[in-house]
Order: structure tokens, then C-alpha cells, then sequence
């Protein structure tokens, strides 16, 4: 079997995750199956749309510690998924160009806007591998073209881990990606809560997993700390997304139903 065979198809006649944020986001690029979704999910939650933009914010804050205060130059993106305000590379290397970041997702859709709006600052560097995050051997593979593993590296699982509902798959994997880089690398994960809004995010997950292909599981708030085992979590540690060191008060109380942390790997 050839490589564009093993390559994912793009079907529109059902809803797929990165599509159906993008329709949140009140993007272009879904179709009516995206968007039976999508307005399935706001009818369970009213502000979904706020607490999206919220996690736009929260990527340029958390990349701004990464490379400001952690020192960190390089990125592995897993799960992408379809642009929604300034991507990794260009926050990371408007603040050091020599950053260099790697996108993986297996969306064909996806990795096609990837790699036609991501353009690396001349210093760094900018990779893309279509392919199953859960495929850990063969996606650090591909991501040690572009990145140096020998030295830190941030592993970013920005609304991803809730796309794994097996535990016994999703916690071993994220062990492995960690297994594979050097002490000071940083864990990011931003993980949909089914304790925040208990009762909404219990009627959104329920009503996504009948329409979509990528069945999804909301975490607790101790079941997201589970990721981050053995790491030490940078100030304020494990929190709603819009309280994870806000730029304003305004920030600070947008709505939200999403848990995130960034652990340092000792």
C-alpha cells in the first residue's frame, strides 16, 4: 500500500473535531455535518464560543512563559487541528525567531493549511507530519528531522487528550511522548473538564459522540492532573483555562469548560 493510500480520505458526510472547532470558531473551512454538531454542542453550552476565543488567548500566554521564562525553543503540536488565531511558530518566533516547531495531525484538511500558512522565520524551522499522535515511534520519527531531541522540547496537547476516551490509551501515550524528551521539556495540555459544568458538558459530550466520527470522553479535574505525574507544574498549576495567568481581569472571567497546566519534566 502506497503512502497516499494509508493517508486518511476527506469525507465531509460526517463531522470530524478540527472541522467542527473551526465552525465555533465561526470559520469557513466545514461542512453541514460539522455544523449539525456544532450547533448541537451550543445548544448544550450557550458559551462555547467565548470559551473558544479563551483558548486562542491562553496558547499566546502559555507559549509567551515557554519561551520568555522557560527557555524553551522547540515544539512538538500534536493534534493541530485547523488555524484559529496565530499558530505556535509564529507566536514562538515572534519572540525568538530561532524557534522551531513541528505540527502533527491526521487530518488531511489540516495538514494542508499547515503547510500553506506556516512559514518559518528564516532562523528556525517549521515541520509537518500527517499522522496518528497515537503512532508515538513513528510521529517522533519524523519530528527528529526538524527537532534537536537532545535538548528541551515542549510536547503540546492543546484540546486533544478528550479525542482518547480509553484511558489505557490515552494516559500510556502521553508516558511515551515524555519518555522521549530530556529533563527541563514541558508538558501542555488543555483538556475539556466534565466537573467544571457538570451538567453541560455531560449533555455536550453526549450529543457530539452520536454525530461525530472521534467519540470523546471529559476529564475531572483529578483525572487531568493524572497526565501530569511525576512532572512539577509551573504557577498556577492546574486551573479553568482563563484563570492560567490572565493578561486582564476581563480574561480572567471569560466563561469556560476546559482544564489546563504546563509541567516541567524534572
Amino acid at each position: 500500500m502506497t503512502a497516499d493510500e494509508q493517508r486518511p480520505k476527506l469525507d465531509t458526510g460526517v463531522a470530524y473535531s478540527a472541522r467542527v472547532n473551526n465552525f465555533w470558531q465561526g470559520g469557513k473551512d466545514n461542512f453541514a455535518a460539522d455544523r449539525e454538531a456544532g450547533e448541537q454542542a451550543l445548544d448544550a453550552f450557550p458559551d462555547l464560543p467565548l470559551a473558544v476565543r479563551a483558548g486562542i488567548k491562553l496558547r499566546s500566554r502559555a507559549i509567551r512563559f515557554l519561551v520568555q521564562e522557560a527557555g524553551v525553543r522547540q515544539f512538538l503540536d500534536l493534534g493541530t487541528g485547523l488555524p484559529s488565531g496565530d499558530p505556535v511558530h509564529k507566536i514562538a518566533q515572534s519572540l525568538e525567531p530561532r524557534c522551531r516547531v513541528v505540527y502533527v495531525d491526521h487530518d488531511p484538511m489540516v495538514m494542508s493549511h499547515a503547510r500553506a500558512l506556516s512559514h518559518s522565520s528564516p532562523a528556525g524551522a517549521c515541520g509537518y507530519v500527517e499522522g496518528d499522535v497515537r503512532d508515538s515511534g513513528t510521529i517522533l520519527a519524523a519530528a527528529g528531522r526538524t527537532l534537536d531531541f537532545g535538548q528541551p522540547v515542549v510536547v503540546f496537547m492543546s484540546s486533544l487528550l478528550h479525542l482518547l476516551p480509553d484511558d489505557d490509551e490515552a494516559y500510556p501515550m502521553v508516558a511515551r511522548y515524555l519518555d522521549a524528551v530530556v529533563p527541563s521539556s514541558y508538558l501542555l495540555i488543555t483538556h475539556p473538564s466534565s466537573d467544571i459544568h457538570p451538567e453541560q458538558s455531560a449533555k455536550m459530550a453526549s450529543r457530539l459522540n452520536n454525530l461525530m466520527v472521534q467519540k470523546r470522553k471529559y476529564r475531572n479535574k483529578a483525572e487531568v492532573a493524572r497526565f501530569f505525574a511525576g512532572l512539577e507544574l509551573a504557577e498556577p498549576g492546574l486551573v479553568p483555562v482563563p484563570k492560567w495567568r490572565p493578561d486582564s481581569d476581563m480574561e480572567a472571567k471569560s466563561p469556560t469548560m476546559v482544564w489546563c497546566a504546563i509541567g516541567r519534566k524534572p
